[in-house]
């Protein structure tokens, strides 16, 4: 048993949110020139130091660059070695992961098995609501063991067959002396130990993260000395900050701004995105705040009423979503990945909108004359969200659904869609795979199966439940993929989100900047940079 760290007094505080890091990026750098300071404007808001807090891009894109993951997906969103060199399963019940040899912490500690032990039991056992955002991620191990200090055992409580993609989102943190600590003293000041390229060095709360480069990574020196992120959640500003050389790269670049960065001088580097953005119901509650008939009056849930949905996504125009809010850069969804990725449906194509259909299926819910809602969503986070939900309003104003697009900071947006404000609200969210989605946006919540954790709207499909334990039961392979395709073909008929698209991710940035790799899922890192050469 190593001898870890000991806990030490903290002084800062901070929230939530977080997402993954990953892939090949992480030898990249070491081909570039070496340079002084990269600035980064970012639109993600860092709002805590714990790694295993939430798991939204915020926290683990930023925090990617301390911390590390066993398992990595490259570009096409393969598994490949990090912290881990192999991996292979023992039984269905048991996996074994041989670890890198020689990886050490910040502060000189030495990687080993025991640090993977209690990063697990941390977010398993320690962690709570509303932190402990990756507990759907180890709620099936039933034990972990360190046979050796390079060797890694886990048990499981049924067979889950593609364990190693969990540790491709999971960050390995050093044991200390004794106990857990907690996510207080993560961000009270001390600066976070893992094995990344880059130490921390400051840090404010939803504002900046500085970062120097770590001489002893293990996978080579890094490019750049020092590394700056600028949270700028305006687009615009962002925008204005790379086209004037404020700042070396900036990120989330709005598709109506490429040419014109362009034309000021700026590089531009975009990926479809492993993501999808989607209009979701509240189909839980009996009434919902805002939705009330064309008098003004309070009116049962209509969402619950799966032909209202069908309805309303009849009456969605993802054309124009694409087309002029996302000036091309997007694609049209019909279900949780762009069509053609490993689990997906050929069957399910992105429809037109048919409005004389979506009034007849209004008419027979009951919903003749319409009725009156708000429509909810985040400002700034997402390419093109506040345009959506514009464009979403008048879309549906055509059926007699009149909507009052609401947007703000997702910030505001996040803790009032928690509290139940909200009866219908547009969403994004992305993921390893096409059942890591599934799972998470259209399962049924279940604590002790670690389903639902962005099923917001307490969406309820026990037939699909069963489909998709099915096909998570199945080796990674064809067979797995055609069993998912056919979950997601049930769940989409009965409409419990709207799929919109998916974006692509555009990052601008500026002649200090050889090349940028641009991701599927979207991060933001100092390891994807490539400085200019000479």
């Amino acid at each position: 048993m190593k001898l870890g760290r000991l806990f030490r007094p903290r002084l800062l505080s901070a929230l939530l949110l977080s997402v993954s890091l990953g892939a090949s990026l992480i030898a990249a750098p070491a081909l570039a020139q070496e340079r002084g300071e990269l600035r980064i404007a970012t639109s993600y808001k860092l709002m805590t130091l714990d790694p295993h807090y939430a798991n939204l891009n915020e926290n683990t894109s930023l925090l990617s660059h301390i911390y590390e993951r066993l398992v990595y997906q490259d570009e096409k969103l393969q598994l490949m070695p990090g912290l881990a060199t192999s991996w292979r399963a023992l039984s269905d019940t048991q996996w074994e992961f041989k670890l890198r040899d020689g990886v050490r912490f910040h502060d000189s500690a030495v990687f080993d098995a025991d640090d993977v032990v209690y990063s697990i039991e941390r977010i398993r056992d320690f962690l709570k609501p509303p932190s402990g955002g990756f507990r759907s991620s180890v709620s099936g191990i039933k034990s972990i063991s360190a046979p050796d200090p390079l060797t890694v055992v886990i048990e499981t409580n049924g067979a889950v067959p593609n364990l190693p993609l969990t540790f491709s989102s999971i960050f390995m943190m050093n044991k200390p002396a004794e106990g857990f600590e907690t996510t207080e003293d993560l961000n009270a000041g001390t600066p976070p130990v893992g094995t990344g390229p880059y130490k921390f060095e400051s840090w404010s709360s939803g504002e900046s993260l500085r970062l120097v480069r770590n001489d002893a990574y293990w996978g080579g020196k890094p490019a750049w000395l020092k590394v700056a992120f600028r949270v700028i959640e305006n687009p615009a500003a962002r925008v204005a900050a790379v086209s004037t050389g404020e700042v070396d790269v900036a990120d989330a670049i709005p598709a109506r701004d490429v040419e014109g960065l362009k034309q000021r001088g700026a590089w531009i580097a975009s990926v479809s995105a492993a993501r999808i953005n989607f209009v979701q119901f509240d189909v839980d509650r009996d009434t919902l705040p805002g939705v009330t008939d064309k008098s003004g009056a309070p009116i049962a849930n209509p969402f619950k009423n799966p032909l209202v949905r069908r309805a309303l996504a009849l009456a969605t125009d993802r054309g124009i979503l694409v087309d002029k809010i996302l000036a091309g850069y997007g694609t049209a969804a019909s279900q949780v990945f762009p069509t053609g990725l490993p689990g997906t449906s050929g069957k399910l194509l992105p429809e037109g909108p048919d409005y004389e259909q979506a009034k007849v299926l209004l008419a027979k819910a009951g919903y003749s004359d319409g009725f009156n809602l708000v429509l909810a969503g985040p400002a700034g986070r997402y390419p093109g969200d506040a345009e959506s939900l514009q464009a979403i309003a008048q879309s549906w104003a055509r059926i007699g659904v009149s909507a009052q697009p609401s947007a703000a900071p997702f910030s505001v947006f996040n803790t009032k869609r928690a509290a139940g404000d909200y009866a219908v609200w547009y969403g994004g969210t992305s993921g390893e795979a096409v059942d890591i989605i599934l799972r998470a946006l259209l399962a049924s919540p279940d604590k002790e199966r670690g389903t639902g954790a962005l099923n917001f709207g307490k969406y309820r499909n026990a037939a699909f439940d069963t489909k998709l334990a099915q096909a998570e039961s199945i080796a990674v392979g064809p067979e797995r993929n055609a069993a998912l395709a056919e979950a997601t073909e049930l769940v989409m008929a009965d409409q419990p989100i709207i799929p919109l698209y998916h974006f692509h991710h555009i990052v601008g940035y500026g002649p200090r900047i050889g090349s940028y790799v641009m991701h599927p899922r979207g991060w933001t890192t100092a390891m994807q940079t490539l400085a200019a050469t000479e």
